[in-house]
């Protein structure tokens, strides 16, 4: 296993289209409940603990062994919003490909062929932590450092927030990241070992669904989601 890889994958840089997502951000913005600093780090720490562990518990058991075909059907069951699972999809299908070009694996041919139109982000970021040789801790990470640094990022553009503020609210999360991740990979052992995927978290944020299909109807817009 090499951590370095953890690295390439988590990397704002690798060209898995995260960039064009503000995690439901630019919604908030808009509607106000992000204003600055303090309302981000709202915001990041509300998502972490909903769709970061979701995400993070989902990449785990894809790493473990999960069925993907049932870890999809699971994730679409825990995405109301229809703006959401098809973001999900082209954020899984964008990731495959970048994923496919720097660790080229059978694996991965087979899933870029079941899913031609994308599965799950969340699944598909498991399914390529294995094919890099990463763990399920490590899949879990990534995940749910995404579901805070992609709205962060997006906010300092949105609001012209200081660089320096919005890392300041990365950093002031970095233990609850770690519970997170705990709670997630513990979950996802259960889910594979025992009960089956219908046992992964489920956590919801009903606002962020509904902003999201607000979000969609928008006209102009900066992020796709």
């Amino acid at each position: 296993m090499s951590r370095a890889a953890l690295l390439v994958l988590a990397d704002g840089r690798f060209p898995a289209g995260g960039h064009a997502h503000s995690g439901g951000a630019e919604a908030a913005v808009k509607a106000g409940r992000i204003t600055g600093a303090a309302g981000l780090e709202e915001y990041c720490r509300g998502r972490l603990h909903t769709a970061g562990l979701v995400a993070g518990a989902f990449a785990a058991a894809a790493v473990l062994g999960a069925d993907v075909r049932e870890l999809d059907a699971a994730a679409d069951a825990r995405t109301p919003s229809v703006a959401l699972r098809g973001a999900a999809r082209r954020l899984g299908r964008q990731l495959l490909r970048a994923a496919r070009s720097a660790w080229p694996s059978t694996e991965l041919d087979n899933l870029a062929r079941e899913f031609p139109k994308g599965a799950h982000q969340p699944v598909v970021l498991g399914v390529v932590a294995r094919a890099a040789g990463l763990s399920a801790t490590d899949a879990a990470y990534c995940a749910a450092y995404e579901s805070v640094s992609g709205p962060a990022t997006a906010v300092v553009r949105l609001l012209s927030l200081d660089p320096f503020e919005a890392t300041g609210v990365l950093a002031r999360l970095a233990a609850e990241v770690d519970l997170v991740v705990d709670r997630a990979v513990e979950a996802a052992r259960e889910a594979v070992e025992e009960a089956g995927v219908h046992a992964l978290p489920a956590a919801s944020a009903p606002l962020s669904e509904i902003g999201a299909e607000w979000h969609a109807g928008w006209a102009v817009r900066l992020f796709a989601s």
